[in-house]
């Protein structure tokens, strides 16, 4: 099996390529046709870069659902570092229209922490709605509340990146979209997308469904929401025709327009590669992010009963706490965010780790792989040994 493993690791990390290598080894006695990427950095320097899959390479892009939260919301911590924005201000300040129904106290702070109280529309939304971000914005306006702004979070799942893009369009004239592509992404070459060109469509690996066990199948049932649940109005589920996920990930639609929520297209060394950016000198390039904005962002604004998920959840400035929710061996101020098929990403300043980790069928029970774990744990012990 370590044969099928491909790519590199650096002296230290080998427990790394080890736990990987073990389970996919465990993984395709169930299911042959397992194919993931796995990618680390240290202190901005690649330590962990490795593959598997008969068809895949270091380069292989893949629909990465809500981690492409990560990279919407670094583009507003670039703004908050820039004084573009300020998070204390409330929404309205910038977007006037977004006061209706109730909402004209919201801060933008608020916004980022999911505690806008509006995680969907009443009518819900088509697919091709999903995909455009500024529509998905002009119809929220518009909507109540489905609690008390600031009072309690809950997570906006298919929303949140049309949120705060209208604010990020709002104070600078440009999509949210087109910032992180001028200000991340082309400076650094990372493939992670929000918008995948067409001539890079030949890399793209379609997402496949979940196809889980009897015994996977009996759970997932059980957590089954009702039509007119806030799980539901979150996930669009709750109209006629609901929009599935995986679709959404595979339609030319959503990748070529990368709305901020959920449609972000990558490979596991651009997810990598964005948190590395974030918070280490890269190739010479200073961090994206000041020590003042990395603990900022990393700081917990939101924890506790998540309405939505209807679990423990914990949220920073737009990204998820990572330590608190997944890996509580990480350091605080963890940030980074995982996504609907498996994929997780982070960075972690304490140690210094930027993680990646994409694969292209869909993980039981969704959310984060489980695999995850074992994963991030030997990386993050062989950082501190460094």
């Amino acid at each position: 099996m370590t044969q099928e493993i491909h790519g590199t690791v650096a002296d230290g990390f080998e427990g790394v390529r080890e736990e990987f290598a073990a389970f996919v080894a465990r993984e395709r006695r169930e299911r042959p046709d397992y194919e993931g990427q796995l990618c680390a950095y240290v202190h901005g320097r690649r330590v962990v870069d490795l593959w598997a899959g008969p068809e895949v390479t270091a380069g292989s892009l893949y629909g990465v659902f809500s981690c492409t939260k990560g990279a919407a919301h670094l583009v507003t911590a670039l703004l908050v570092q820039d004084g573009t924005l300020e998070p204390d201000r409330k929404v309205t300040y910038y977007w006037p229209e977004f006061g209706a129904e109730g909402k004209g106290a919201l801060t933008l702070r608020d916004l980022l922490a999911h505690r806008a109280g509006l995680v969907g529309l009443d009518a819900g939304f088509t697919a091709e709605e999903l995909a455009d971000d500024r529509l998905i914005a002009e119809r929220l306006a518009d909507q109540r509340p489905f609690w008390r702004p600031g009072t309690a979070f809950g997570y906006h799942a298919l929303v949140i990146g049309a949120l705060t893009g209208e604010v990020v369009r709002r104070a600078t004239g440009r999509t949210l979209q087109e910032v992180y592509e001028e200000r991340v992404r082309a400076p650094y070459g990372l493939d992670f997308f929000l918008g995948l060109p067409e001539s890079e469509e030949p890399r793209f690996r379609s997402v496949q469904p979940m196809a889980p066990t009897p015994e996977q199948r009996s759970v997932l049932d059980d957590r089954q929401t009702g039509p007119h649940t806030l799980a539901s109005i979150a996930f669009n589920t709750h109209v006629p025709g609901a929009v599935d996920l995986v679709d959404h990930a595979n339609a030319r639609l959503v990748r070529a327009k990368g709305p901020a929520s959920a449609g972000g297209v990558a490979s596991a060394r651009g997810l990598a590669g964005m948190y590395a950016a974030a918070i280490s000198e890269v190739d010479g390039r200073p961090a994206l992010l000041k020590p003042d904005t990395i603990a900022e962002v990393g700081q917990i604004h939101s924890i506790g009963h998540d309405l939505v998920a209807r679990t423990h959840k914990a949220f920073g400035l737009g990204f998820q706490a990572t330590a608190e929710n997944w890996y509580p061996f990480l350091g605080a101020g963890a940030f980074g965010h995982s996504g609907a098929g498996g994929a997780q990403a982070f960075a972690d300043p304490r140690s210094g780790l930027a993680y990646g980790y994409t694969r292209r069928r869909c993980a039981f029970p969704g959310g984060a792989a489980p695999e995850n774990v074992a994963f991030v744990r030997a990386a993050h012990r062989a950082a501190l040994a460094l």
